[in-house]
């Protein structure tokens, strides 16, 4: 049961840094500070423009402030860690170096038993098994907080990745390992498909269950979704039929588009296009601002 173990320790060790970092991520307070009118006009004035933006991008209050900003440098980050990692796999290069010891390991260790774990597991990553997860997550979130834009949230979260995935793998073109496959599988290796769609679904769906819950249920949800994740991610390498750079590649892929189209619908505020219209509000302000006039403040959740 080797397998099951090392993948099973790999999703809780990084579930539980994700979770001990959203515990410490800024929050903006219950309720709102008390400061009378004349002393936010003096900081207003007092300050430049150039300062109010840079407050803007990192104020945990501000809809266009630090979730969203975190968010744009996860898409740059997932995008330029894809490419590097296939210049690995091209180069042979870096954690290239790794995809054969891991596949071996993953072949000499196998059991019936660890199999049949790691293909459950692998579940959780595939095509009817995220529909069923989507959709009862959208039937208890429609209840609790009904939202339309979540439907088409889930959906461009659920179609894209599988249209980016799916396009790169026919790009690449890369063989899969030859060792010992152990599951079925289809099309090329990299990126990780299994993976892609995990790391993009489950954080999708853990951004729609943590709206208007505590701090300590949020860190606890973004840590499972990225303990889900890699969980998958690590069954499509134990069983041989993906190598250890396809899955990190799809990881980085998966979290990239998901963090692209939480910008699109204005994180939990789950509005499309809510970033663009807060960012509209505070150039208004602003140049009213300019003529005399006191700016109004665009804050969210």
């Amino acid at each position: 049961m080797w397998p099951v173990i090392v993948d099973l320790v790999a999703a809780v060790v990084a579930g539980g840094v994700v979770t001990l970092l959203v515990r410490r991520w800024p929050h903006a307070p219950v309720t709102a500070p008390k400061v009378e009118p004349s002393t936010i006009q003096a900081e207003v004035r007092r300050h430049g423009r150039l300062a109010q933006i840079l407050r803007a991008r990192v104020d945990p209050q501000a809809t266009t402030g630090l979730a969203l900003t975190v968010a744009g440098a996860v898409v740059i980050v997932g995008g330029v860690g894809v490419g590097l990692l296939l210049l690995m796999v091209r180069r042979e290069l870096g954690f290239a170096e790794w995809d054969l010891s891991a596949a071996r390991f993953g072949a000499q260790h196998a059991t019936s038993a660890s199999t049949a774990v790691l293909r459950d597991i692998s579940q959780l990553g595939g095509t009817l098994g995220l529909i069923v997860v989507v959709l009862l997550t959208l039937v208890v979130e429609q209840r609790r907080i009904p939202n339309r834009a979540a439907i088409g949230f889930l959906l461009l979260v659920l179609v894209g990745q599988n249209l980016l995935a799916n396009g790169i793998k026919e790009l690449v073109d890369r063989a899969r390992p030859d060792l010992s496959q152990l599951t079925g599988f289809a099309g090329s290796s990299f990126p990780s498909g299994h993976s892609t769609a995990a790391a993009a679904t489950y954080a999708a769906i853990a951004l729609l269950l943590s709206r208007r819950r505590s701090p300590a249920t949020r860190s606890l949800l973004a840590g499972g979704a990225v303990a889900i994740a890699v969980a998958v991610a690590g069954t499509r390498v134990l069983l041989g039929v993906h190598w250890l750079t396809d899955v990190m590649a799809g990881l980085a892929l998966g979290w990239a588009w998901f963090a692209a189209c939480s910008i699109a619908f204005g994180g939990r505020l789950m509005r499309f296009g809510a970033p663009v219209a807060v960012a509209e509000q505070a150039a208004v302000a602003q140049a009213e601002d300019g003529a005399g006039t006191v700016p109004s403040a665009a804050t969210g959740s």
